[in-house]
């Protein structure tokens, strides 16, 4: 029987990925995703997704939908203390792993890795160190389609704000931002996949700059 796990999920690319790795294992079954969540803004944190569209995803997925409401520029210690109370209590139902979405940062993963051990539960990393322009690549190859959410206006033209992902987009990336924006370059929702029960109809909106990054509104 599988094992039930949680999905530290920000419902863009490399959540979706990992999710796609998991389904393709028999060892493992999501149980929930859990995401971190702007009470102010009602919106996913650092991506700027409407809490709306986040939802319309997980019931696309056929998945359960946990959020950790942290405040507006919420301190580490109160982020800590939102996901801890909620890994708590999944904890408590028995979960002892939760799935992450990080391909190469080691002291991400490191970070992620003590703060789960103090809550006596496990990390997984079901794309880590996939090699990111592939890993671009086979999720456009895959049928997955995502806009981008965010952009570092110091990394990336406004022009790739509220830009579908697809193989011209990774091809117009500069040299210098990884293809997957695993350094923090861009942000994404992913609207339709191999795992959707069915695509969410999007519209990409407003470009607003907000905290020194450009946050496409999409609707």
């Amino acid at each position: 029987m599988a094992e039930p796990i949680v999905m530290c999920h920000s419902a863009g690319k490399d959540s979706l990925m990992s999710l796609y790795e998991l389904a393709q294992q028999d060892r493992y079954r999501v149980a929930a995703l859990v995401t971190t969540v702007t009470a102010e803004y009602d919106r996913v944190s650092m991506h700027g997704l409407r809490r709306s569209l986040l939802h319309q995803q997980a019931e696309a997925l056929g998945l359960p939908l946990t959020e950790a409401t942290i405040p507006r520029q919420a301190s580490n210690e109160l982020y800590e203390s939102a996901m801890g109370k909620v890994f708590s209590r999944f904890h408590d139902q028995g979960i002892r792993r939760v799935a992450f979405g990080d391909i190469f940062l080691e002291d991400l993963r490191a970070y992620r890795e003590r703060q789960m051990a103090a809550l006596d539960m496990q990390c997984l990393f079901p794309i880590w160190q996939r090699e990111t322009r592939e890993l671009a690549a086979t999720f456009v190859e895959l049928g997955f389609r995502a806009v981008t959410t965010c952009v570092d206006p110091s990394k990336l033209d406004q022009s790739f704000a509220g830009r579908e992902i697809d193989r011209s987009f990774i091809d117009d990336l500069p040299d210098d931002v990884d293809p997957c924006g695993e350094n923090g370059e861009f942000h994404s929702f992913v609207f339709d996949g191999p795992n959707f029960e069915h695509g969410i109809d999007i519209t990409p909106g407003e470009i607003v700059c907000r905290d020194s990054f450009l946050y496409c509104d999409v609707v």
